[in-house]
This record gives structure tokens, sequence and C-alpha cells, in this order.
């Protein structure tokens, strides 16, 4: 896990990188690589490095990346990617014989909605989302919304659905709960979403004052979908 031995998690991770026949292909925006508490090498270290591939950037043309573009054009591939023509990944006719892909954009929700509008490709998979009322357990980053969840938590409840098998979710998830349980323990604090502390009267910034930013926590108050 390359962290210090005192908050190591490698106990936490699986003893062999779990067998699923889904490909995962993380879109990750550079970002998010200098976060010092990331899910996505924790969600790498539980899969075979065949099946989790990670792009790091913001633009993906067919000319810079034509390995992607092969992968967004082939029929059996999926985006998640919550959004009204987005269809429940539950309902999804899953065909055993065809191999599996799963495109996740990595980064905040704002990034995520960039990459995903200003890159034609990734609206040629089939957009799929996942309709659950779960909070997140990464108690340690601040999320837009109650059941708003990380990259990491996206892909464990994806691979349980795709692959029809319950524990890889619990595999998956047990090194994000040893991380958080190390922060806590060493002087991090439990982080409510935004929705929470605006609701609640908790948010102690300053309101933005843009008024579609001003907007965006008027409907997160509201229960709103953004």
């Amino acid at each position: 896990c390359s962290r210090p031995q005192k908050v190591c998690l490698c106990p936490f991770l699986p003893i062999h990188p779990l067998k699923v026949s889904t490909c995962l292909y993380i879109i990750q925006h550079p970002a998010e690589e200098s976060r010092v508490l990331r899910t996505v090498p924790l969600l790498a270290a539980c899969l075979p490095p065949d099946k989790c591939k990670i792009l790091v950037g913001r633009r993906f043309s067919e000319d810079r990346y034509p390995e992607l573009a092969t992968v967004c054009r082939n029929p059996s591939t999926l985006i998640l990617y919550p959004g009204a023509e987005a269809t429940n990944l539950e309902e999804v006719t899953v065909v055993p014989s065809s191999p599996l892909v799963m495109i996740i954009i990595d980064g905040t929700w704002s990034q995520a909605k960039d990459i995903f509008y200003k890159n034609s490709l990734f609206r040629l998979p089939k957009q799929v989302q996942l309709k659950t009322n779960i909070s997140s357990q990464y108690v340690i980053r601040t999320q837009p919304t109650n059941t708003c969840l990380s990259t990491l938590e996206c892909a464990a409840a994806a691979l349980t659905i795709m692959e029809k098998n319950k524990s890889i979710q619990e595999t998956i998830l047990r090194p994000l709960q040893a991380l958080c349980s190390f922060q806590l323990q060493h002087g991090a604090q439990i982080h409510h979403s935004k929705e929470h502390l605006l609701k609640n009267g908790l948010y102690d910034k300053p309101m933005p004052k843009n008024k579609r930013k001003l907007r965006r926590m008027e409907l997160l108050v509201n229960n709103i979908k953004i």
C-alpha cells in the first residue's frame, strides 16, 4: 500500500487480487493525483492489474487514446455517470459471453462533469447509475450529499452487481474502512456532507456570491438532484 508501517493497510487488502471478469477503466482528473487520501490506489490494490486501468487527464481524443476509443465503441461497455439518460445498473442485462467493461470518472463532481461533457467518447457507451441510499463510509472527506460515494465505493457497488457476488463489496471496502479508522485515530475529524451541514445550520463557510453556486446549495437543501 506504500504507507508508513504505523498506518499500513496491507493487512486489510485481499491476499490475492479478486478474480473478476469485469475490467474497470478509471478516468482520473489530474488533481486527484496530488491528493494524499485517495481511494483509487486502494481499489487498484484489490484487483488484477489488467482489470483496473487508470488513465489520467482532462481531454481524451481518439487519436491520443485509440485503445480507449475502441473500448468506448464496444456495445458491452458501460459508463457510470448519473443523469436523466442513465439506466439503473441493476436493470442492465449483462451478457456473460461478452467481456464486461465499466468506465468510472474519478474527481470532484464538477471535475467529473467537465470530463464527461467535454469528451465525446464518453457518451458512446451505455450510461448507467447506482440507485442506492447507502451513505458513504469515506467519512474523512466531505461529500456534496449524504448518498455521494467515493470512486472506490462506486466501483465496489458496481462490481458486486456486475459480478453477482456480494463479497466483492465487503472486500474492497475493508481497506477504506481501515484508512478512515487510522486517520480518525490520528486527529482527523468526521466530515458530514455539505447537504447535512446546510440542512442543520452547521455550514460555517461564507455563502458563495456566484449565483450558480448559490443555486446549487439551495438545491442541496431542498433535496433536489443536481
